[in-house]
């Protein structure tokens, strides 16, 4: 009889395991179902190796994003400003460099604008932290503020394309390869960061219970400054990668892409209340999301003036995603502590 127990509850467990495990990767199969959906209703995004290499090359601003929302999501924290300060740092930094009638023209130098937009980011990035973290400003309010403020600033500069920028400047996120390259490489850095260092499991500690954290010896308030500004320079990042993908500065540079950035990482996996998520699900969410977005584009049956509605019903099913995936792992986890 206690053999036979034995067996039911180890199946029983094994399932658990098994549901536990698919609820954590539920963005492959959802990848792959998409991409089906794809083929077979507009199947010219993704017809020929240039076709696919324009829907990663076109993913990477976005997904430079989603890594610095990420970080702030497991970390307990979030971060609406992103958008904005991706584009107000490649604003500022091409009004420097630019050599468009109402630029400043400072400098050609192109690793002199490098050095700029990633100051400018990592600084805004560094004010978020401090105000959230020091001041004790609610993460919402802070950087909801931050996103006006930037936008606002970034219109009050210029409100036409800036041309006239420095080749290497641009070729940085101009080179499909390259840009390709530098968000792979930017997963994998983080992937292992936060899953070998001391670092990446001080942000899942904070993330899962600030307190906690706090009394294991964790200096929260200097990691949550240190959250902010890595994930204020992975926005400037993706603003230099944007800048390169057009090839000028256009007006618009970052606005709204906040949302899809969300949605990127909740539909990979990252917890919306911090602590849980894996940043490879980041990088399938980063994919599905562009994916969506490509063969919006390309599909006949889409306008321009609807893709907006879209991505908000894509976020939405994000979010119900989340909440679904959330309410059967609780069952589960309750159900083995009974």
């Amino acid at each position: 009889m206690s053999t036979e127990q034995g067996f039911i509850g180890r199946t029983f467990g094994d399932r658990d395991d098994v549901i536990l495990t698919l609820l954590d990767n539920m963005i492959w199969p959802i990848l792959a179902i998409v991409i089906l959906g794809v083929l077979v209703f507009v199947p010219q995004t993704l017809r020929n190796v240039n076709a696919i290499r324009l829907v990663l090359w076109a993913s990477v601003p976005i997904g430079l994003l989603v890594l610095a929302e990420s970080l702030c999501l497991l970390s307990g924290h979030f971060d609406l400003s992103i958008g904005s300060i991706a584009g107000f740092s490649a604003m500022f930094t091409g009004m420097i460099l630019g050599t468009c009638p109402s630029c400043w023209g400072i400098t050609t130098s192109p690793w002199a604008g490098f050095v700029i937009i990633l100051l400018t980011g990592s600084l805004i990035g560094l004010v978020n932290g401090i105000m959230i973290a020091k001041v004790g400003l609610n993460p919402f309010l802070q950087t909801l503020a931050f996103l006006i403020i930037f936008e606002g600033a970034k219109t009050a500069m210029q409100t036409q394309p800036v041309t006239g920028l420095p080749r290497l400047y641009v070729d940085v996120g101009g080179n499909p390869e390259f840009a390709i390259g530098v968000l792979l490489v930017a997963f994998l850095v983080f992937g292992l960061l936060m899953h070998f260092t001391t670092f990446g499991q001080s942000v899942y500690a904070l993330g899962s219970s600030e307190k906690s954290a706090r009394e294991v010896g964790i200096d929260t308030e200097r990691l949550i400054i240190l959250v902010y500004t890595i994930s204020g320079t992975l926005a400037a990042i993706a603003g230099l990668m944007l800048t390169g993908f057009v090839g000028v500065v256009p007006p618009l540079i970052g606005e709204g892409l906040v949302f899809q950035a969300f949605a990127g990482a909740v539909i990979g996996g990252i917890s919306l209340f911090g602590g849980r998520g894996k940043i490879t699900g980041a990088l399938g969410g980063v994919i599905l999301i562009q994916l969506v977005q490509s063969a919006l584009n390309n599909s006949p049956a889409v306008g321009a003036t609807q893709i907006q509605m879209i991505n908000g019903i894509v976020l939405l099913v994000a979010i119900l995603l989340y909440s679904t995936q959330a309410k059967i792992r609780a069952r589960i986890l309750a159900s083995g502590a009974a």
